[in-house]
């Protein structure tokens, strides 16, 4: 592997466990619309995109399926932040490995800004990597394009090619290989499951790390 420079890591599923919470709720509120997936196809296809992105293919699931557009329901309700607020807590090991790390590092989500504050506040994250802190707002295309990572790269000063990203979708690992960075596929979330390990691979991922525990000895052994 190349020599790396600095860690870029996604958000939700990797530091805060959200994603669990999320497919839950969303699956759910998409089955009342009448859309309903398997849960591994929906991880693959739908997890890591923007906000708009992610209803902009829901939209167009739906009208194909269902003959209507569906989003403006999706986006009225609230449940999935009262279910966020109630129940979101970090990957455990998170603060350990960011106390370890000894290389520059940032966020690069697809989340949006304010999104991002909000959740990285409440778990007690969010000085610990502001103000190297991404969202979609920051670029014109969100992940899987490779904007977002070379946004962050760049902000840090380190070429891409130096960089590690540390992602959980596959939207995401696609967006960093395209930005000519090194992946890790991280399976520490609450979502993750077996085969999701094998498309993360099979988008690119170099590796597959089980959890923080064991990232952040890995971590340890990289020349910065």
């Amino acid at each position: 592997m190349t020599l790396i420079k600095a860690v870029i890591f996604d958000c939700d599923g990797v530091l805060v466990d959200s994603e669990v919470i999320a497919l839950a709720v969303e699956l759910e509120i998409l089955a009342e619309q009448g859309l309903t997936f398997e849960r591994d196809d929906y991880v693959v296809r739908f997890m890591g995109l923007s906000t708009d992105a992610y209803h902009t293919a829901i939209d167009a699931e739906a009208q194909a399926r269902l003959g209507r557009p569906i989003s403006g329901a999706v986006r009225q309700s609230e449940r999935l932040r009262a279910v966020m607020v109630a129940e979101m807590d970090v990957v455990p090991g998170v603060h350990d490995m960011v106390a370890a790390l000894r290389l520059p590092f940032a966020i690069a989500s697809s989340g949006s800004l304010e999104g991002l504050q909000r959740k990285l506040t409440r778990t007690g994250l969010w000085d610990l990597f502001a103000p190297h802190i991404y969202g979609a707002d920051h670029v014109a295309n969100a992940k899987p394009a490779p904007d977002l990572f070379l946004h962050a790269a760049e902000a840090l000063g380190v070429a891409p090619a130096d960089c590690l990203v540390i992602e959980d979708s596959i939207n995401g690992v696609k967006g960093a290989i395209a930005a000519g960075m090194t992946v890790w596929g991280f399976l520490g979330g609450g979502h993750a499951s077996e085969s999701l390990g094998r498309r993360l691979v099979e988008a690119g991922a170099e590796r597959l790390v089980a959890d923080w525990p064991r990232t952040t000895r890995l971590l340890a052994a990289l020349n910065g």
